[in-house]
């Protein structure tokens, strides 16, 4: 009777510590998910600025009382709207075919701090992708790297979930910047 409660508890005791170590392994490492899918586009935005309306993809569209639609705000650009449809590339060349457009808008969202916050899609239409990816999140222009969160997306992206690691890959002063997006999907359908 002795031996038969010892051995009980004991089992007891094993089950209790493996059952709440929380960690899908039991023994304290994290488990690492890998990406169902990674994917690497560039997109380039030109800002209108009064007298580049042929080549602009993104204009001013709302600005605070002491800024105007062609000169973005000082202050770190504060309250300036910004509405884009620019195109995605595979490699970082302006001038390669587009396999997509970047649709969507950022605004200028902090006085002390150059940051934005972005919502917009990727729209695809080509042989290789059909469909769109859906982002939205904070963007601290100044980080090297930034994550933003993919929240959806429809056709071959379909209600898709992951993160897309944004790096400035270029600019030429407020008129043109070029962002590299490393897209990870963690929820494939």
């Amino acid at each position: 009777m002795e031996i038969t409660r010892f051995v009980f508890s004991l089992l007891f005791l094993v089950m209790m510590t493996v059952g709440s170590s929380g960690s899908p392994n039991h023994w304290g490492r994290k488990r690492v998910r890998e990406p169902c899918k990674k994917l690497v586009f560039y997109f380039h935005d030109i800002l209108y600025n009064g007298r580049n309306s042929k080549n602009a993809t993104s204009a001013i569209v709302g600005a605070p009382a002491w800024g105007n639609r062609t000169i973005l705000a000082g202050q770190n650009h504060f309250g300036d709207l910004v509405v884009f449809d620019d195109p995605i590339t595979l490699d970082n060349n302006l001038h390669s075919a587009p396999v997509g457009r970047a649709q969507g808008f950022y605004i200028y969202d902090k006085k002390e701090i150059f940051t934005a916050w972005f919502a917009f899609s990727f729209v695809f239409n080509s042989t290789q992708h059909k469909g769109s990816i859906n982002f939205a999140g904070a963007d601290p222009l100044m980080n090297k790297t930034r994550d933003i969160s993919v929240i959806g997306g429809t056709g071959d992206f379909f209600m898709t979930r992951g993160v897309a690691t944004l790096s400035t890959d270029a600019f030429e002063g407020e008129v043109y910047f070029r962002l590299r997006a490393d897209i990870n999907l963690f929820e494939c359908w």
